[in-house]
């Protein structure tokens, strides 16, 4: 049990009968738990009344609409992807993953994700599912290259300052180790370069990309960012805390300026994920994303 669970509700609900009901539903097969959850679904909503569910849609953080304007969001989508080479196929995600995708393949904690009553969990970062679909394309040398733009859901502790849904731009590329860092030299550059193209693309003055090395030898490779974009304000970031157990070997952060300094806006680096997923160390996985309503949010604050 994780600390947030350890202050909330449910040390309170273990200790009752939900307890005992908790173990019980936990070991029932998978069909037969989605039929029960479905069951009770139909009880629950069979009670609620019209002003019921518009009490809950005006009150629940997770069904109110977002609060960037459609408009700025939707250029800024078309933005960032239009920066993304011809290589990189542009896949549409389904909504849901399969359950225990997040916290099996990202280990992300399972109660910051919205689980249905299906067998499956609402989408919390669309590189997880991405990488799931390159793990199922990945067959031969040559890299899979995927991008989309996907609106996810997260459970954020109220009051956190984190929105409980909001819009992701990702690419991953997944392929198979050429030795001497090759792969990671090549595709760090490239993400690096439609990165920082892509938010000023949406309008920033400038970008810059910070690279944390998390293990020596990667080092090179953070220099070679450095050579490739020279228009760029390339920096090291060796005292990041944020991300150091969820990346492997290098990873790095995308800022912008628009009009007032620069701020971060997208994040990235290299994951064990598609080695993990196909059971092959030899695969390699780079990860990147920049958040839509992040951007929008910049773009559209006053001057």
């Amino acid at each position: 049990m994780d600390s947030s669970n350890r202050r909330g509700p449910l040390p309170r609900v273990l200790a009752g009968p939900g307890g005992p009901a908790a173990d019980v539903l936990a070991d029932l097969p998978g069909a037969d738990l989605t039929t029960l959850q479905l069951e009770v679904a139909r009880r629950r909503a069979a009670k609620l009344r019209g002003p019921d569910v518009l009490r809950r849609y005006r009150e629940d953080r997770f069904t109110t609409p977002a609060p960037v304007p459609f408009e700025v969001a939707r250029r800024v989508e078309d933005a960032l992807l239009s920066a993304a080479p011809p290589e990189f196929e542009r896949v549409t995600l389904s909504p849901v993953t399969p359950l225990g995708t997040h916290s099996t393949v990202a280990g992300l904690a399972q109660n910051r994700v919205v689980p249905t009553g299906r067998g499956t969990e609402v989408a919390a970062d669309p590189t997880n599912a991405l990488a799931l679909e390159a793990a199922v394309r990945r067959t031969g040398s040559s890299p899979v290259r995927l991008t989309t733009v996907q609106r996810v859901v997260r459970a954020q502790l109220p009051g956190s300052g984190f929105s409980a849904h909001f819009s992701l731009f990702a690419a991953v590329t997944a392929g198979r180790d050429r030795g001497s860092l090759a792969f990671e030299r090549e595709h760090l550059v490239e993400h690096a370069r439609f990165l920082t193209t892509a938010v000023r693309t949406a309008g920033a003055r400038a970008a810059g990309f910070q690279v944390t090395t998390l293990d020596n030898r990667f080092a090179d490779v953070a220099a070679s960012v450095q050579e490739a974009l020279p228009d760029v304000a390339v920096s090291d970031a060796p005292d990041r805390a944020v991300g150091r157990d969820y990346y492997s070997g290098l990873c790095f952060a995308v800022t912008a300026d628009f009009g007032s300094g620069h701020e971060a806006v997208g994040d990235g680096g290299f994951t064990p994920w598609t080695a993990r997923l196909l059971g092959n160390a030899k695969e390699r996985l780079l990860i990147s994303g920049i958040g839509v309503d992040r951007v929008a949010s910049l773009l559209n604050a006053p001057s």
